[in-house]
């Protein structure tokens, strides 16, 4: 991550107030009798989101942006206008419309020294043993691993039934199973279902074997994910259209629009831990926080669904934005809007895929207000070394970061789009979460293309929760 002058960028907060008023759309009035949210008509359509560049002041050197929202309300334009300022002068990017939480104070998980790796008995406080037990591979192959064996083996098809599928897609933290079907295979040791049964847990109702009579294993998908109901032709940098991305959420906090996120399961979102900086302590109180989700408007918007769990990776640096993921539980299920899909184990696509980022966030650097609609907008995937070239961002990306955009600069996220997905299709017709918007410098920039964290990366820290949320 660069930073100005060497120096580490400025808290949150100082770019933003939390007593500052709610953001105001473009086109909307602001009064104090109706909420901003309030459908009305707009009287145009909002500029595309191409990211112009804003030179920077002659030498000064700009620091790097998280990809923030902005927190704010209904009036005091020139008071959003001047954060606005503030917020492009300290160099901050994406990110939460900055406020912060107190509450739902995140637990550590204790285990006893006796504790045992997925021996289907839960010996830590919050079940961190028996939550890291299932993954899964190329085709959707479901691979278990018990105490016994301490490593991941595929499942023999032979005994597998529907019924043991639907159990343990929900001990996974979905509703059930979608699909069960069986790939050939050439591997010489798999786990077992014992009796054809399963007993609380799938890797409680394995057992190891070097013999599968069938030689096909088990190939599991927990929900019909990535295949969105309309093939509406994409152009990039366009208000998306409506259900062509209808995994995104809409996270409120406190009325505003502050971040995305991705559905991934009926009541899972995927957001960007930097959504609820430490410095601020009203960011993890759940009452706080309303997620609106398949919405392409933030003056059309639906029903809102309510948190009840924020988990944020115990691993988050907030100076080099490393670890950057959050887990939102929610109250209830989400029906009848598909989600996106998570990558499977091992599962990346190559450097100069195009893939596409999607958000509220505002359409040009220095925006005093954040796009009405939801927009969209084509990246190429950018291989880390080029992404950690000196010139770019000379080291500063990690394992857990994918580089996505134009080295040009061009196209891009900005504040807003903080949390939101960055989703590639694969091969089969089904769009994966690659990423999770992050960070950068400035927005569209030549040379500071945008970072986001690697959900394939992250993937065993977001199975764990997913989890362990669900008991």
């Amino acid at each position: 991550m660069a930073n100005r002058q060497n120096e580490a960028p400025p808290p949150y907060d100082y770019a933003v107030n939390p007593n500052a008023p709610q953001p105001l759309y473009p086109g909307v009035q602001a009064t104090q009798s109706q909420p901003y949210y309030i459908p009305q008509q707009i009287p145009h359509t909002p500029a595309p989101y191409v990211i112009q560049t804003v030179p920077s002041q002659a030498g000064r050197v700009q620091s790097t942006r998280n990809k923030k929202c902005c927190y704010g309300g209904s009036g005091g334009t020139a008071i959003l206008v001047t954060l606005v300022v503030i917020a492009v002068g300290v160099g901050i990017r994406y990110g939460p419309s900055l406020w912060a939480f107190a509450g739902n104070k995140q637990e550590p998980d204790t285990c006893p020294s006796s504790a045992v790796n997925c021996d289907g008995k839960k010996d830590c406080s919050k079940g961190s043993d028996e939550s890291v037990c299932v993954r899964f591979g190329t085709g959707n192959e479901l691979q278990v691993m018990t105490s016994k064996t301490g490593s991941f083996l595929p499942v023999c098809g032979d005994g597998w039934s529907a019924s043991i599928g639907d159990q343990t897609c929900k001990q996974l933290g979905f509703k059930q199973s979608y699909q069960n079907t069986v790939l050939q295979t050439s591997a010489s040791s798999f786990q077992s279902v014992t009796n054809g049964q399963f007993s609380n847990t799938i890797q409680s109702s394995v057992q190891t074997s070097t013999s599968c009579p069938s030689q096909k294993t088990v190939s599991l998908q927990c929900s019909d994910c990535g295949r969105p109901p309309t093939n509406t032709k994409i152009i990039g940098g366009t208000p998306a259209a409506e259900g062509q991305w209808p995994w995104q959420a809409s996270l409120h906090f406190k009325r505003s629009h502050t971040c995305g996120g991705s559905l991934v399961a009926p009541d899972i979102i995927l957001t960007a831990a930097h959504c609820f900086p430490k410095e601020s302590p009203d960011s993890l109180v759940l009452s706080n926080w309303k997620v609106f989700i398949g919405m392409v408007s933030q003056l059309k918007l639906p029903s809102p669904y309510y948190v009840k769990q924020i988990i944020i990776n115990e691993k988050y640096n907030s100076d080099t934005k490393d670890y950057d993921i959050a887990l939102l539980k929610l109250e209830t299920s989400v029906n009848n809007i598909q989600p996106v899909c998570l990558p499977v184990t091992g599962q990346t696509f190559p450097s100069g895929t195009q893939c596409w980022t999607t958000g509220f966030g505002v359409t040009q650097e220095g925006s005093a207000s954040s796009s009405t609609y939801l927009m969209e907008v084509a990246v190429s995937l950018i291989d880390s070394t080029t992404c950690n070239a000196q010139g770019v961002y000379s080291g500063a990306i990690t394992g857990n970061m994918q580089c996505a955009g134009y080295i040009s600069g061009g196209k891009d996220s900005c504040q807003g789009d903080s949390g939101g997905p960055l989703v590639c299709k694969a091969d089969s017709g089904r769009w994966y979460l690659t990423g999770i918007t992050s960070w950068g410098e400035g927005c569209g920039r030549r040379n500071r293309p945008g970072i986001y964290s690697n959900v394939e990366r992250l993937l065993p820290w977001t199975l764990s929760k997913m989890q362990q949320v669900q008991g």
